[in-house]
Parts: structure tokens; sequence; C-alpha cells
């Protein structure tokens, strides 16, 4: 790195320390509600009841000893007749993770996740006050009905997960915080929030209804979700997006950590 401009190296150095805070603080040390830690002495894995999508977060194999780790954990997870899922980040140090994976039944991801990041220490951009709508904050089930309306309208099928999902994280004291934008009284935009570590608060949703988008929704959701995070102390905000979603979040300050792969067992 000596021909690397200084400037360069403190930035690398910052990320590097801010990958291993992220490993350590969303991928290591994390709990889920409705999920069961497990750690072996070859993976971190989460199950969730059935018919839940268990998947493994971490794995601490090298090159080599790929191959069975991932046999051992088909033939552990395969049995519970559920679908599972390995994550891979561009960051972790095994270069043949996702091929490993593919020449043992796993389906590649072909819509790779950015995960994108927003320092705390800044401050946020002013917050956008959208027309004519009220934000309010969900706390029990009759609100989570406004929440799957919106997945509904937005996504399609039928999203009833969120009733037992998000109840459960309701009932872990400090866990969720869930918004939903109303426009006439009608729910027209939902976001959330997650505070499963010590340094980063995780964002979900940011769904805006066809009809009601343009009106400054999103903007003011996110507003409100950034300022709690920071009152409540945490250093960081963190959101996985698509393609599409990337160069919004980026436009609001957020800035680009790494990617996560997510192979899906596909059986055989």
């Amino acid at each position: 790195m000596n021909d690397i401009p200084s400037a360069w190296k403190v930035n690398i150095m910052k990320k590097n320390g801010l990958l291993i805070c992220y490993d350590k603080d969303l991928r290591l040390h994390v709990n889920y509600p409705e999920a069961r830690k497990e750690i072996s002495n070859d993976v971190v894995r989460f199950i969730r009841p059935a018919p839940g999508m268990n998947f493994v977060s971490f794995t601490f194999a090298d090159g080599p000893e790929l191959g069975g780790v991932i046999g051992r954990e088909v033939n552990y997870l395969a049995p519970m007749d559920q679908p599972f899922t390995w994550k891979v980040y561009d960051h972790d140090p095994l270069p043949g993770m996702g091929d490993a994976l593919l020449a043992n039944g796993f389906l590649g991801d072909d819509d790779p996740s950015a995960v994108m990041v927003f320092d705390l220490n800044q401050e946020p951009a002013t917050g956008i006050e959208a027309a004519n709508a009220k934000i309010r904050r969900i706390t029990d089930r009759d609100g989570l009905r406004d929440i799957v309306h919106v997945l509904d309208g937005v996504y399609g099928g039928n999203n009833n997960w969120v009733y037992e999902r998000m109840r459960m994280h309701l009932q872990s004291p400090g866990y969720l915080s869930i918004y939903v934008a109303y426009v006439d009284g009608k729910p027209a935009s939902i976001g959330w929030t997650v505070f499963p570590g010590r340094h980063f608060a995780t964002l979900y949703g940011g769904t805006t209804l066809p009809e009601y988008r343009q009106r400054g929704l999103y903007t003011s959701l996110l507003h409100l979700r950034l300022r709690e995070i920071r009152e409540r102390g945490y250093p960081f905000a963190v959101v996985e997006t698509g393609p599409m979603s990337k160069p919004i979040v980026e436009k609001h300050g957020f800035r680009h950590l790494t990617t996560v792969h997510e192979y899906k067992w596909q059986g055989g």
C-alpha cells in the first residue's frame, strides 16, 4: 500500500474496521426473537419455526474444508423440510465459497443486495415534510394490517407473515420500530427499523403504494427513522438494497459497504 495516497489509506482502514464491526454485530453476535442461533465449529446458523426460512450467516471454514462443511450443513438442514439459504459477502475471505455452493446443489443469487451504511455522526439532511401525510408508529396487531395492505399492494401475493413475525418482534422491548404514512386516512407508505446489535440499526421496508409516490413519503419516513436511530445512540444505520433502490439511498447519504449474495438450497 506504499503507493496509495495517505487519505485513501485512512479510508481503507476505516472501511475494514467497519466491516469487522458489521460482521461481529450483525452476523456473529446478533440474535433474532423468532429464530434460534446455533454456532458450530464451521458456521453460524439461524433456525426459524417451520415453515420459515433458515439461513447460514457466517462461515468459519477455509478453502480446502468448504466441500465438507457444505455437506454437513445440508445434511443437518435439509431434513427440516424448510427452505434455507447461505449468505456470502464480498469481503469474506473465502473466494471459492460461491462456486462450492453452486457445485453442492445451491442456486446462485441473480440479484445480490448492496449493503449500504449511513454514519450517524454526519448530520442527516433536513427532513422533508410529506404533503398531506400523517405518520404514525405501529405498536399492535391492528396497525400491522396497514403494513400488510401496503406490501400486498406493492408486491402482490399474501404477506400475512407480518402478523406472526412482527408481533413477536414487537414483544421484544426496544427491538422494532414500525411507521406508516397515511394520506387522507389511508395507509400509503411504510418503513421499519430493527435494533439487533450495539452499533448498527437495520432499515427495512421503505415501500410506497404506486399511487402515492413522488410525494416525499419515503424521504419523510427515512429521516424519521434516522433521527430515532441517532437518538437511541446507534452510530450507524444499514440497509440492503437492490440496483433500483441503491441510487436512492446514496442520494440520502448512504455509502456502499459490501455486497451480500444469498445462495438458496434447491434440493438434490
